[in-house]
């Protein structure tokens, strides 16, 4: 996450520091990547008619984009009960698009396996940089497990390296992770130097991760965790989950 220094980093899972800071920045504001670069891992991955859910939407217009680009049901959550009204009001004429104050460690207002994916674009980042953030990441990461159904995916899109993630997504024992990339909007040239649909090898210690992309590569990582013990019939060529 940028800005604000450390003690803004501490409040990142604290509704008041996202209250204030959505009364102050009309946006909208799109964290990490935007939808056009991650639309073709997201058209691998999802099916047009499954349900999503968007977690940390913020006044993110990646819904949007979604739905424009065919996608039928994207729920939208947030812990700032301030943009959950503003997005309320900027898209009550798309059906398509909902939008919900919750917080995401307690999704008890949805049902258990209602889910088909899972999208975190940098709620899971911004958990890791406050307090008590393994307890509340461990919180957030069951509550996803639980929305999901049989073969969902949860698809974080993180500052995150293998390192500092796999671990913590590997804890949860029914969860098949691939590992995607691609680099950092702000910095990447017109073409990137890794396929973004193609999943890197990936073992425990994530040297296999630095022998191809080399020490502190300038990439956002994209873990695609399937829900299933199965493997959730993840196509080992394309990396597709078989619908």
């Amino acid at each position: 996450m940028t800005g604000g220094g450390a003690a803004a980093s501490q409040a990142y899972g604290e509704a008041w520091y996202w209250d204030e800071r959505y009364r102050k920045e009309a946006g909208p504001f799109d964290w990490y990547q935007k939808y056009p670069a991650l639309a073709p891992l997201l058209r691998l991955y999802l099916a047009p008619h499954h349900r999503l859910l968007l977690v940390g939407c913020g006044n993110s217009v990646f819904g949007e984009n979604m739905v424009d680009d065919g996608y039928q049901d994207v729920v939208n959550i947030d812990i700032s009960s301030v943009v959950i009204e503003q997005m309320k009001k900027k898209y009550h004429d798309k059906p398509q698009l909902k939008y919900m104050k919750m917080d995401v460690k307690d999704m008890s207002d949805f049902e258990s396996v209602s889910f088909d994916a899972v999208i975190d674009k940098g709620t899971l980042d911004s958990i890791m940089c406050g307090q008590n953030s393994q307890e509340n990441a461990t919180k957030m990461l069951g509550e996803v497990n639980r929305i999901l159904k049989e073969n969902g995916v949860y698809m974080l899109i993180t500052y995150g390296d293998p390192s500092y993630r796999l671990r913590l997504l590997k804890d949860m024992e029914n969860w098949t992770v691939k590992l995607h990339v691609i680099e950092r909007w702000e910095r990447s040239s017109n073409q990137n130097k890794w396929e973004l649909t193609k999943p890197l090898p990936l073992d425990d210690d994530s040297a296999s991760v630095v022998s191809i992309l080399g020490p502190k590569p300038d990439v956002h990582y994209i873990y695609v965790c399937v829900k299933g013990k199965d493997g959730a019939r993840v196509d080992s060529e394309a990396g597709a989950v078989v619908n």
